[in-house]
């Protein structure tokens, strides 16, 4: 397998950047130019001059302790630590002569003597800085012995001479099931610890003592790694150059010794990573510096959540069965293609051409969403093509491109370095968007303002050193009531930017909408009763946000998966123009997107209306565009949404659907409805890496590839396209794109891809904000952000600079339409859903490692006050009950929900938590409201009726007949 070549100077430089006037120097005769700020290591780093170093590395801020790096400056007295001493112009430095030399090899021996000397068998030898710098400075013994009849103190023998416990001696803590702690081999650099705070912004890591008693702590004396606050990011084990912090994958695999640059395959983020691996075997994924989404930084899923790809449970052989209550028997690749070929084709010939649809994957990457949404329209002859993307973030297309005109948010996460105010809203990126959330956190501890508006208190709320300016616990349901009132404070009390609303924004429809939010029915007062948000509180957040400087909104799947989701993304559009928060740094717009494509997939044409670039399908001259490169005629009328495919499966006039890498009866609203449909249908192919909860009605199963085994594009959150590389080879024996390829070929299609960059220039070919796309490009830019076209050929990082999309903003009027889902004496509680870090969507990679350490269930999180009435206690089993369904789970006593208001995740099937939620859905997009069902919750004594068989039939239906049968 060859591997990537990386563009970047990927070496350590020691401490990180600075911006500034250019500043020249000299260092050991060489003029080095550098920006003021920077410091004499980075500088001799930049020229190709190494200076020994252990405390410092580029990730945190300099700490000189180490004293290993010292340098001699003519004109100064003494020798400072090249770390932390600014380079000045002029300034003339030495870092090479005898008496360096000599005070260098003088502390590396004070390190050495107190370091067990096992390197041959450590599992960080031919990775260890402390043996690179040993060498280095040319340390050959240690001259420190042990007295006649004693013996040196230390921190790595378990016992002293005598055989007697060694008081000084830790054992190693293996507790955290990713990496071991081991403090026999810690030199107390402290670089884990800054990167804790700095990088992670947690801070579970301290120096506890002082002297030589100072050692590494994860927090209180009782606490083990697994035990702390730790969130096992892994931060503080890339930093760490020793062993004393080594990934378990290294100590079992041995050090890697090539590596592949990709891309995350869990969140919106799109974290860039080094996949790093002894021949073909994956031993560890390194967070990758120059990664613009990451900037060299991840979180316990992307760092170690990969062992999901060799699990047991996975599937590797084509199967087919006739029914869904036969086993499964496996067949070769051939057999299972041309079953599902000739299933479907029949389908067709009986029903009609529409009787047959798609469902595209938010974590498959462009080109293999693409394909399958040209499947439906280029193979099957129709438009029913969905995906998951519409069931979370369809109201943010929507609703910006209604007022912005393009359907996607206007900054790079760089810009939240420059935030003033930072209001979330209907998110937790602690949990969904970690990384982001580090970088958010590291802002706030600097100074910028927290507004975050959730029915939760969330873990955003508050965290060490910041806590939100701002909570707005909201009722939920309603978002627009809530918007809608800060717009009226800000319009009332004069605080709107008229000079960006009249140059920017149409101002006769500003007027209007001035006119709407003005009326007294919206202020605080007036909706205080409604949303639970006291009047005082909302006054204060929208002033602050109105007045505070750069302002930027964050929201997520709080704001969009409501009856009025798309209402909400207009208002949050409003809020941003009437601040003039659009079109410049540390401002903006941003969807916190929930999976690793989802803005992919929507780009890729994956709505039944809309065509890649979304442009409608009933505009014949985007028809045009793709019949022509396909060289077939595309149908004029949208097709069905997921809940119109399952409403016409039952009504029996949809009988086909191939499914990739979805789960739509975990993961979509109304379990039973979903059932139901998915029952009635005649041929469901699923595509996936497990038998998923999907495949319990399928009746053709194509195993599916990781992200480690193919070639491809994700697009996060941020519009950015970052390329995702083979690590490995697929152990199904094809990349996802290939099968469906494979599928199109045996149903007549005559598709001839032999790589996804083929793929992608056809989707350059077709889409406009695509044009400039292509594998080259992203080889040698290593990502770009859409539209990169000609005239963006370096893509866009921030949207609307000069001007919206559509021209001027257009402001449109909020109206609050309370949801048709109601409490009452029946289900007097209202439930809300959400995600928890150590797991992903529905579970099906995270369940499958060892992250089921920090979370192996569902819980209910319910407030005190409403579980006494009931009768409720920590940790019982209680039954949760709705109009669609009821199911059980332990219930966790909270203050972080307000009384009337429950809380849960659905990454785990046993639950099936969304046999609770309705068929209600956003009005514009069809968007489910997972985030408001009316429950009741009472004691239980284990799972209900409907669990059990839920069950039983899951195990009949993953029945899979030994090879010989």
């Amino acid at each position: 397998m060859k591997d990537f070549v990386i563009p970047f100077d990927d070496r350590d430089l020691g401490t990180p950047a600075r911006e500034g006037a250019a500043v020249t120097l000299s260092i050991d005769g060489f003029d080095v130019t550098v920006p003021e700020g920077t410091s004499v290591m980075r500088a001799a780093a930049l020229a190709g001059l190494s200076i020994p170093k252990l405390c410092a590395t580029d990730s945190v801020e300099a700490f000189g302790s180490c004293r290993l790096c010292v340098v001699e400056i003519e004109g100064r007295r003494g020798t400072p630590a090249s770390c932390t001493t600014p380079v000045a112009a002029g300034m003339v430095v030495h870092t090479q002569n005898e008496k360096l030399r000599k005070l260098r090899r003088g502390v590396m021996e004070l390190y050495i003597s107190d370091h067990p000397l096992d390197c041959l068998t450590c599992a960080a030898n031919g990775d260890c800085e402390l043996q690179d710098m040993a060498g280095a400075v040319g340390l050959r013994d240690v001259r420190y012995q042990a007295p006649e009849g004693g013996a040196l103190a230390n921190h790595f023998a378990p016992r002293d001479t005598s055989l007697e416990p060694n008081r000084d001696y830790l054992p190693k803590d293996d507790s955290n099931p990713y990496f071991t702690y081991d403090p026999a081999k810690c030199i107390v650099c402290s670089r884990c610890v800054r990167a804790c705070e700095e990088v992670q912004g947690t801070f579970a890591l301290t120096i506890e003592g002082r002297g030589f008693d100072s050692r590494v702590s994860f927090g209180a004396k009782s606490d083990t790694a697994l035990a702390s606050d730790c969130v096992s990011c892994g931060a503080c084990v890339q930093a760490c150059p020793t062993a004393t912090l080594q990934e378990k994958s290294v100590i079992e695999l041995g050090t890697p010794t090539r590596s592949v640059i990709t891309t995350c395959a869990y969140c919106g983020v799109g974290c860039s990573f080094k996949a790093e691996l002894n021949g073909d075997q994956l031993v560890r994924m390194v967070p990758y510096k120059h990664g613009k989404a990451n900037r060299g930084h991840s979180c316990v899923k992307g760092r170690f959540a990969y062992g999901y790809a060799n699990h047991k449970d996975r599937i590797l052989n084509p199967m087919i069965r006739d029914s869904i209550d036969q086993p499964w028997r496996e067949v070769s690749w051939e057999d299972a293609l041309s079953f599902a070929a000739t299933k479907m084709r029949g389908i067709q010939a009986q029903y009609g051409r529409k009787s047959v649809g798609v469902i595209t994957s938010s974590r498959c990457t462009n080109e293999e969403t693409y394909l399958v949404q040209k499947l439906a329209r280029a193979v099957f002859g129709n438009n029913n093509t969905d995906t998951c993307a519409r069931v979370c973030h369809s109201p943010t297309g929507y609703g910006l491109g209604q007022t912005f005109g393009t359907s996607a948010g206007t900054q790079d996460f760089d810009s939240v370095e420059q935030a003033d105010v930072i209001m979330v809203i209907g998110a937790n990126p602690h949990a969904g968007h970690p990384v982001f959330a580090s970088r958010m956190k590291k802002r706030l501890r600097a100074g910028a303002k927290l507004i975050v508006v959730d029915p939760r208190r969330t873990e955003t709320v508050q965290g060490p050193h910041y806590k939100a300016a701002h909570h707005l616990p909201l009722r939920p349901g309603t978002n627009v009531a809530v918007v809608t009132a800060m717009a009226h404070v800000i319009v009332t009390e004069g605080l709107m930017d008229e000079d960006f609303i009249r140059t920017r924004c149409d101002w006769d429809e500003f007027q209007h909408y001035a006119e709407f939010v003005s009326d007294p029915r919206h202020s605080p007062e007036a909706t205080a009763l409604l949303t639970g948000v006291p009047a005082s509180e909302l006054r204060a957040a929208a002033r602050l946000f109105a007045t505070g400087g750069n302002g930027a909104i964050y929201y997520g799947l709080g704001v969009t998966e409501h009856s009025q989701g798309s209402t909400t993304v207009m208002g949050i559009a409003n809020l941003a123009m009437l601040t003039g928060n659009v079109g410049r740094r540390g401002v903006g717009v941003n969807p916190l997107r929930g999976q690793n494509n989802v803005q992919g997939s929507c780009d890729m044409g994956s709505f039944p209306h809309e065509l890649p670039g979304y442009r409608h399908v009933k505009l014949p001259e985007v028809r045009a565009i793709f019949e022509s490169a396909w060289g077939v005629e595309i149908d004029p009328e949208p097709g069905l949404r997921i809940p119109n495919m399952l409403d016409a499966a039952v009504s029996g006039t949809f009988k086909g659907l191939y499914c990739q890498g979805e789960d739509i009866l975990q993961s979509d609203p109304d379990t039973k409805h979903v059932a139901a449909g998915l029952a009635a249908m005649e041929c469901v192919i699923v595509h996936d890496l497990f038998l998923n909860e999907t495949a319990n009605y399928a009746h053709v199963f194509l195993p599916g590839s990781t992200f480690l085994e193919k070639d491809g594009t994700f697009t996060n959150a941020e519009r950015r396209i970052n390329r995702v590389r083979q690590v490995m080879a697929p152990r199904n024996g094809y990349a996802d794109w290939e099968v469906t390829q494979l599928l199109a070929n045996a149903m007549g299609a005559n598709w001839r891809y032999t790589h996804p960059s083929q793929i992608m220039d056809e989707i350059a070919l077709t889409t406009p904000s695509f044009a400039g796309v292509d594998y080259a490009t992203l080889e040698e830019k290593g990502s770009v952000q859409w539209p990169c076209n000609d005239a963006n050929p370096d893509g866009t990082p921030l949207m609307h600079v000069d001007g919206f999309v559509r021209g001027k903003g257009r402001f449109i009027v909020t109206e609050y339409v309370a949801t048709d889902e109601k409490t009452g004496p029946r289900f007097p509680l209202l439930l809300t859903t959400g995600r928890i870090l150590s797991q992903y969507n529905v579970g099906a990679q995270t369940r499958r490692t060892e992250n089921v350490v920090w979370h192996d269930q569902d819980l209910l999180e319910i407030h005190p006050h409403d579980a006494e009435l009931r009768g409720i206690s920590d940790g019982d089993w209680v039954k949760l009950a709705s109009r669609s369904g009821e199911t059980t789970l332990r219930a966790t006593l909270t203050d972080r929900v307000s009384p009337g208001v429950v809380y849960t995740t659905f990454h785990h099937p046993e639950t099936q938590a969304n046999v609770i939620t309705t068929d209600y859905s956003d009005w514009a997009t069809n968007c489910p409201e997972y985030k408001v069902t009316a429950v009741q919750i009472s004691p239980s004594n284990g799972p209900t009726e409907w669990q059990e068989d839920y069950q039983a039939q899951a195990a009949r239906a993953r029945r899979i007949l030994p090879a010989a049968e």
